[in-house]
């Protein structure tokens, strides 16, 4: 290898992202990253305790974080040699603390330390993995790292030297004022110099973590966050889709329809902090909680906290969509909201077809949106950049943000952008004790790094208001109608001994339908769910016609899926008409589906599920109260728990059996969302609601321990990520008959990663545990099964295993 060969072409810091054309300009990335790094500081503003240098050392980190990719290894792993590009074997970003260590060497050891830990960070984990970088380099000497690192052609290193001290200048950034001339021996020599420095701080975990290793790790997250942005060529957002107007626009439509805002909109318009909203159904609780949201974001940023987030999260994938939806047309922003679950991107590609968008949108040039493939390119794009944290207002889970809390490369950019955002809790009932001690424990870090929270729910019980208020340190206003403005009665309760699937329950619902009215039927199980559709469907069709008949639950192919969502908004959707039918489903339908029906059947389950499926009838109180009416439960034992026994195998018994024996009481009478709220009190101060409320302190301890800390901000936390997964996220599979068809749509796309994302609508939601019926197929990479399977329907069992054998009477 002559020198003239490792000279000839400029510095490249990515392999060509088109065949033929040179990879980005190793400057130019820089350049981008640090411009990125500028737009998160904008948006992100002043976050509370940290140092006063945050940002100055994150622009630091940014400009100098890929330095390291000038030896000749890395420039012909990417292509940017006249040889075979090969892997290269080293980590780029090591040599990077050779830059850290001379450009920055006047400033204090502990900043130019903070910084090159950073710096060092981007990419892998310090600790606790054989990929980890003190695996790689713990017993290198300062030789060693010479021989890593060179061959450098000594012209770019010195070419590279002066544009990076000229554009931190340019940036007023604190580089050293002088520029010494280097080679790289003194280069890998510093290198090794910072590298044990920052290894014997962050090799064990800081004994005492305060407020440095939190600071520590939202600096990685910035840096990292600019680094994707930078690499996506994805600006940030900066027009809020909820602004200052919002209220007078508001107001306006109320009047041109001969309404005011309620008296609980004015207070939460007028609240400045954390906020608790009770309200019924019906009653405004989404236009409230906007109202409180744009105060929040006003005073933040008026007080140097950036142009804050608004998140808006919410258990169930079914109601993120549909109040996307209704978010979108609320503020007239459609496309500027984004979509942060785990199925955004399938969203987005429903969203995709559904325009039909023009050729040369602005998006993506070229691109005939009426196409599948097209669609799906512009479906990842989409999604890409929520994933990379373009839009300023969110629906999501909980469970997205969780994730921050695995830091990293990977996940600290979550933490960082969450800092002094606004955050909306919708149906708080909704999470078991562990998800729910979690989700406190997080409130209490939005807190402490800047955010303002909202908790709203139709019957918020006390317990529960009060866990919000204390994990917030007492700092919350509780927001409810005024007591003169008695909730409307909208439904009355009736109990029946006979199970929903019993041969009475269904004369009885068969009576409804030929009487013309329009019947939700909500089971605790997918089994119960088929088992009385398969029953009633046929005689439903026959009097009311193709379509009448519904069911949905969590088991479908993703694009069954979307199109039984989209039938049954049409035929009960409360904006529509009332029109006969049947409507059959699980807890799927509780949450947010904006629906109207005229009589519901529900098995037994716990006070809070059982309201929320009542709220999908007589929604809107403009007729007399609906009868609800409550099946006893079928109690089993479900696997893995032993002797416990449960409502239909998915409820725990003793909380259904307490709002059984409440419901009892009140038999044949009308019932309101007021009355609810103080029989869920009386549920939580028995002693099951003594017991609930301990375990969720205790899983908000032990989370705040395990992940709060930040103790040890740089060590693999990849087996946690894993478990995260299998607790949260579940997994998906498709259908041995299907594989053709995803195996098409994965090779007609333009590239992998579009492809993926259309066949990914063949792909069926599964409990973690049921990959033990699924077949890994190493081709694909994806779990394949064997399985009963009805478009209409759903998944109906799964035929692998004799010993692991899905059965839909096991899960929701």
């Amino acid at each position: 290898m002559t020198h003239k060969e490792t000279t000839v072409r400029p510095l490249r810091a990515k392999s060509p992202a088109t065949p033929g054309q040179p990879g980005e300009l190793l400057t130019s990335h820089l350049l981008h990253t640090l411009s990125a790094l500028h737009q998160i500081r904008t948006r992100i503003g002043t976050i509370p305790d940290t140092p006063e240098d945050f940002w100055t050392c994150a622009a630091l980190a940014a400009l100098l974080h890929d330095t390291g990719k000038i030896p000749y290894g890395f420039q012909r792993m990417v292509g940017n040699t006249p040889d075979k590009p090969q892997n290269w074997g080293q980590r780029h970003e090591v040599l990077s603390l050779g830059f850290v260590e001379h450009l920055l060497h006047h400033l204090p050891a502990p900043t130019r330390t903070w910084i090159a830990a950073v710096v060092a960070g981007h990419h892998r984990p310090f600790t606790g993995s054989t990929r980890s970088l003190l695996a790689q380099h713990d017993a290198d000497t300062a030789a060693d790292f010479l021989t890593r690192y060179t061959p450098a052609d000594e012209h770019h290193l010195a070419d590279l030297l002066r544009w990076l001290h000229t554009t931190a200048r340019q940036h007023h950034l604190p580089v050293r004022a002088d520029l010494p001339t280097l080679r790289m021996p003194d280069i890998t020599d510093s290198a090794f110099t910072a590298f044990t420095r920052v290894m014997d701080q962050w090799e064990d975990a800081l004994l005492d973590e305060g407020p440095h290793g939190r600071a520590t790790t939202l600096l990685l997250g910035a840096v990292t966050m600019a680094d994707h942005l930078s690499s996506a060529h994805s600006p940030l957002d900066t027009a809020h889709p909820l602004t200052p107007a919002y209220p007078h626009a508001l107001t306006n439509r109320l009047a041109a329809t001969g309404h005011q805002l309620r008296p609980q909109q004015q207070d939460a318009a007028r609240t400045s902090g954390h906020m608790l909203l009770r309200s019924w159904t019906g009653s405004g609780k989404t236009e409230a909680v906007l109202l409180w949201a744009v105060r929040q974001t006003t005073e933040l940023a008026a007080h140097g906290r950036g142009n804050p987030r608004v998140f808006y999260l919410l258990p169930y994938l079914a109601s993120i969509n549909a109040m996307t939806g209704r978010l979108e047309t609320e503020l007239e922003a459609r496309g500027r909201i984004g979509v942060a679950h785990s199925k955004a991107a399938s969203y987005h590609l429903a969203r995709s077809l559904e325009d039909g968008c023009p050729t040369n949108d602005q998006d993506e040039p070229g691109l005939d949106l009426s196409q599948p493939t097209d669609a799906a390119a512009k479906a990842h794009s989409r999604a890409q950049a929520t994933k990379n944290f373009r839009e300023l207002l969110r629906i999501g889970t909980p469970y997205q943000l969780l994730r921050g809390f695995l830091a990293g490369p990977v996940h600290a950019g979550i933490l960082t952008d969450s800092a002094n955002s606004v955050f909306v809790l919708d149906e708080l009932h909704a999470y078991d004790t562990q998800r729910l001690g979690m989700i406190l424990a997080t409130m209490r870090f939005w807190h402490d790094t800047g955010g303002r929270i909202a908790v709203m729910s139709a019957t918020l019980p006390q317990v529960l208001a009060d866990l919000v208020h204390d994990t917030l340190d007492g700092h919350t206003t509780l927001i409810e109608p005024p007591p003169d403005a008695p909730a409307p009665v909208r439904h009355r309760l009736h109990l029946r001994e006979a199970h929903l699937t019993d041969d009475a329950t269904v004369d009885e619902i068969r009576s409804e339908l030929t009487a013309g009215h329009s019947v939700l039927a909500v089971a605790n199980n997918i089994r119960d769910a088929i088992a009385l559709f398969e029953e009633l469907q046929p005689h439903c069709t026959a009097l009311h016609g193709e379509g009448s008949a519904l069911l949905l639950h969590s088991r479908y192919r993703r694009m069954d899926r979307d199109t039984i969502e989209a039938a049954l908004t049409a035929r009960f959707g409360a904006d529509r008409p009332r029109r006969p039918g049947l409507l059959v489903g699980t807890q799927a339908l509780e949450v947010s589906l904006d629906l109207d029906l005229d009589i519901c059947h529900t098995s037994a389950a716990n006070l809070e599920a059982l309201f929320q499926r009542f709220g999908r009838v007589n929604r809107l109180a403009t007729k007399a109260p609906a009868p609800v009416i409550v099946h006893q439960a079928a109690y089993t034992t479900r696997r893995g728990t032993g002797d416990k026994l449960w409502a239909d195998g998915v409820y725990d018994a003793e909380p259904t059996q307490l709002a059984w024996n409440i419901l009892t009481r009140h038999n044949d009478q009308p019932i309101d969302e007021q009355t609810v709220t103080h029989w869920l009190n009386e549920i939580y101060q028995s002693p099951w609601g003594t017991r609930w409320r301990t375990e969720v302190e205790d899983h908000r301890t032990r989370f705040t321990n395990a992940f709060l800390t930040f103790n040890a901000p740089f060590a693999d936390r990849s087996r946690l990520a894993e478990e995260f997964d299998t607790q949260f996220e579940g997994t998906e599979a498709i259908r041995l008959t299907d594989v053709p068809h995803y195996e098409t749509a994965l090779t007609t796309a333009n590239n992998r990663k579009e492809g993926r994302l259309h066949a990914d609508q063949y792909l069926i939601p599964l409990p973690h545990w049921a990959t033990h019926s699924t077949r890994y197929n190493k081709r694909l990479r994806i779990h394949t099964i064997d399985a009963e399977y009805d478009p209409q329907l759903g998944l109906r069992s799964i035929h692998h295993d004799h010993h692991q054998t899905y059965q839909p009477g096991e899960v929701i």
